[in-house]
């Protein structure tokens, strides 16, 4: 027993470490994805659910709501807070269950035998430069204030495309670490890696497709 409570939180540290370190050296912490224990997976909640809740809230402020919540004159900076962050948590568990089905199901049909859990670790983990993109914000609201959450705003022209550029860049950097996290994970060529991603993009949009037509 003593032994046990000794080493569950060595490996609570190590995760939160490694959630870091995805940013730096994606493979060795995709590559420990491989253990789907339950002591394993109990390891990576916290950091899984700090990385797709901060994702969550980085998403949702670039969405077109955000950029237009201050329109309301009722509304201020505290209430735009509260909104991210609780509208940002649901929207990051949200994609995290969603998208996560997704990932599973393309890679199931690319011929993976790991479990759903598993997909949605790939994904959080993949997730770490939309939850660093965080980091931008401070900058924005300090070039252009409030006017981020109001329509006509001061945030528009050469300026604002800087940050969009950037934040579109994480995203490809997310990308781009959910293609080496399925390479590594699961020791595939590239041509299969693509394939398996690729599927979990097709899925949900033919499902879309689906749901439109009936």
């Amino acid at each position: 027993m003593a032994v046990e409570a000794q080493t569950g939180p060595s490996e609570d540290r190590l995760w939160l470490a490694r959630a870091v370190l995805v940013l730096i050296d994606p493979r060795p912490v995709f590559a420990g994805l491989r253990d789907d224990s339950e002591d394993a997976a109990r390891a990576r909640q916290e950091p899984v659910l700090a990385l797709v809740g901060l994702a969550g809230i980085a998403s949702i402020l670039w969405t077109s709501v955000a950029g237009r919540i201050m329109d309301d004159p009722a509304l201020d900076g505290l209430v735009v807070a509260v909104w991210a962050f609780l509208g940002g948590a649901f929207y990051g568990l949200f994609g995290y269950f969603a998208v996560g089905a997704a990932l599973y199901g393309g890679l199931r049909a690319a011929g993976s035998l790991g479990s759903y859990r598993r997909a949605r670790h790939l994904l959080a983990f993949a997730c770490a430069p939309l939850a660093l993109s965080l980091v931008v914000w401070p900058v924005r609201l300090a070039v252009y204030g409030g006017d981020v959450f109001r329509t006509g705003g001061s945030d528009h022209g050469a300026g604002n495309a800087v940050f969009v550029v950037l934040e579109l860049g994480f995203v490809a950097w997310a990308v781009a670490l959910l293609l080496v996290g399925t390479r590594t994970l699961h020791a595939w060529t590239w041509p299969r890696t693509l394939e398996g991603v690729g599927l979990a993009v097709v899925i949900p949009a033919l499902v879309a497709v689906a749901v439109h037509v009936l």
